[in-house]
């Protein structure tokens, strides 16, 4: 599983989408194919975001690449992008981008969105780390994870309640036959006792 871009898109009804911020980890490509990569990544963004309306979400795959796109609209008219691999998780994916769209409305201006260049969103590159474990962007992911975690450690505990209570089957076992050996160590030495009496 794995994030290759996030991009925050200005996403106009009509016209062309403007990228604001984006952050991108190329790093599974060859060094001389991360241009074009990145290229390729900024051209997919632009296009989903152009061609999905607004207050949609949608997937589009393209070859080994999905792009999970929110296009918010609004007042804002702001759209999130995120390009994964095949087995990044769809719920995820779509929870990161709200979560990044509501991150970015409160931190940077929208009277900056016209000019692109100024705008200054350090946090996108922080969640494009961050998440590439789907499990940090989706809750019910983490619990479910949690949740097979302690049934593994439920199953471990009683696997060794039972054989601890084995071991003690064994020991009651032992002590029955311990004081079976006790009763006839007292009954042997009463009797040896008895004929070596000193008066």
């Amino acid at each position: 599983m794995k994030i290759y871009s996030i991009s925050i898109l200005l996403a106009p009804p009509s016209g062309a989408a403007t990228v604001l911020s984006t952050a991108s980890d190329l790093s599974s490509f060859s060094f001389y194919q991360r241009g074009s990569a990145g290229e390729f990544m900024t051209f997919l963004s632009k296009t989903v975001t152009e061609r999905t309306p607004q207050g949609q979400r949608q997937t589009v795959q393209e070859q080994s690449h999905v792009a999970h796109v929110y296009n918010r609209g609004g007042a804002e008219q702001l759209a999130a992008v995120i390009i994964t691999d095949e087995e990044y998780p769809v719920r995820p994916a779509f929870s990161l981008l709200t979560k990044i769209l509501d991150e970015f409305t409160t931190k940077v201006p929208q009277s900056s969105y016209s000019n692109p260049s100024s705008i200054s969103f350090p946090d996108i590159t922080t969640y494009i780390q961050k998440y590439q474990d789907p499990r940090q962007a989706d809750t019910i992911m983490r619990v479910q994870q949690e949740l097979d975690e302690t049934k593994i450690v439920l199953h471990k505990t009683i696997e060794s309640v039972l054989q601890r209570g084995e071991k003690l089957d064994n020991l009651v076992e032992r002590s029955t036959a311990l004081s079976m050996q006790s009763k006839m160590f007292y009954k042997t030495a009463k009797k040896q006792n008895s004929c070596c009496v000193i008066m």
